[in-house]
């Protein structure tokens, strides 16, 4: 992604939480009309981020971290990562995953209370991602949980311009609030931040942690915002918190998952091998599916089965745990004309770790009709899928094997300037959620 040079007419500038709004209106008023550049407000959109970033703060707290907690994990962060796992005896993967995440939060829950501050330099919401900055959203507002003592919320206030070759002369600024406390502090808030948001434009929550409806600063935003942007690739229980995500949809809330987008390029090669007419006719005849991902995250994996089987009008009827080292899932279906279907979840334990957490691997469909010419394998072109393809599977499948190439960025800024650009409620995605809450409704209870 390149670098976009931003003009800063307000470097960041502490002051009282309840000075906010009267310090940006000084800010604009104070602005010459004789510069060079005329500088004017955006008017395109306000959003809340809500920034935890936990795993650098505890990677901190713990001694293996000395960067910026600024969201970004880059060398300095996995090298960390790394060093923690090596110390607990971890697999060595260098990103937090799961049982990673656990561990670090059992270790600073040992530590003595004055133990729990983070010294390092806070970056969340300095630095907005291109991405977003060159969408000319009117104003920013971070939300930076802190480790520690709670001593209540500090705020700083900042503006920058993009600056943009064809209208250099003329810059579009932001605004930018950076809100920090604990996150007991920054939930006494939740009326204040609400009030931050600009009433007549767009309004959206990008909540980069699990959702939470009993947190009562969630609650807030979630009511105050028109559109919640969320990540699965965050959950540590996707299981759970998909369902979450489905309540919210349920209760008449516009959500949007960043996850679901790195599915497209899985969907539209699916989609395309079967538009030669001699296949589209085999495709009601699809009724075995295997889904490989990288073990760590499903929902990637169920949110593709939840929309193949939207789209093939399958229902849900079983899901059986077989478990094993690739925790296998079995979950059955029935189309229209009652033919059953089997598909096969593989959470794939892989050395080469992709950027994303639960990145789909292979795709394998098929039918128990030997004259059915459905056979499909899709392979990752970065990981490969041997396991489907060993054994004759792919002679099997018909031998149609497609290399699928990830989108150029997968990062969560990235995706979410594209969100930006979207508008009400993404059916397709609701539909194919949905499915994915009727295949884990079925879990026996208990498990």
């Amino acid at each position: 992604m390149t670098t976009t040079p931003l003009v800063a007419i307000q470097q960041p500038k502490d002051i009282s939480l309840h000075e906010i709004e009267a310090e940006l209106n000084a800010m604009w008023n104070s602005q010459s009309s004789d510069i060079a550049i005329t500088a004017t407000r955006a008017s395109t959109f306000s959003m809340i981020v809500y920034e935890p970033e936990e795993f650098q703060q505890l990677l901190a707290v713990l001694g293996f971290y000395r960067g910026s907690i600024d969201g970004i994990h880059g060398f300095e962060t996995k090298e960390a990562v790394e060093k923690a796992q090596k110390i607990y005896e971890l697999p060595i993967t260098g990103r937090v995953d799961p049982d990673t995440l656990v561990r670090l939060r059992e270790e600073v829950a040992s530590l003595p209370p004055d133990r729990l501050k983070v010294a390092n330099i806070n970056l969340r919401g300095a630095n907005l991602s291109d991405a977003i900055a060159v969408r000319n959203p009117r104003r920013i507002i971070t939300l930076s949980p802190i480790l520690g003592e709670d001593q209540g919320v500090s705020s700083v206030v900042s503006a920058y311009c993009p600056i943009q070759k064809a209208t250099s002369e003329n810059l579009i600024c932001s605004e930018y609030i950076t809100l920090t406390g604990t996150k007991a502090a920054l939930n006494r808030i939740g009326d204040v931040v609400a009030a931050l948001l600009i009433s007549d434009l767009p309004k959206f929550l990008w909540w980069k942690a699990t959702p939470n409806p009993e947190h009562e600063l969630f609650k807030r935003l979630i009511e105050a915002a028109q559109c919640i942007i969320l990540d699965s690739s965050y959950f540590s229980n996707p299981e759970a918190e998909l369902v979450k995500m489905q309540d919210l949809v349920d209760s008449g809330i516009s959500v949007a998952d960043l996850n679901w987008h790195r599915l497209l390029p899985w969907q539209e090669l699916t989609a395309e091998t079967f538009d030669p007419p001699e296949r589209r006719t085999s495709l009601s005849q699809v009724d075995r599916i295997v889904i490989d991902y990288e073990k760590g995250n499903a929902a990637q994996a169920l949110l593709f089965l939840g929309w193949m089987a939207s789209r093939l009008g399958w229902k849900p009827t079983a899901l059986i745990e077989i478990g094993g080292d690739y925790e296998i899932r079995h979950i059955k279906f029935v189309n229209s004309d009652q033919l059953e279907i089997e598909a096969e979840l593989a959470a794939i334990p892989t050395a080469d770790v992709g950027e994303i957490v639960g990145d789909l691997i292979g795709l394998r469909l098929g039918s128990t009709d030997p004259s059915a010419n459905c056979g499909t394998i899709l392979c990752s072109e970065t990981t490969g899928c041997m396991r489907l393809e060993a054994g004759g599977a792919a002679q099997a499948s018909g031998g149609y094997t497609e290399m699928v190439k990830a989108i150029n960025d997968q990062k969560a800024e990235f995706l979410l300037s594209q969100q930006l650009q979207r508008w009400g409620r993404e059916v397709l995605f609701e539909e194919s959620l949905a499915i994915v809450v009727q295949i884990l409704s079925l879990i026996p209870q208990g498990e």
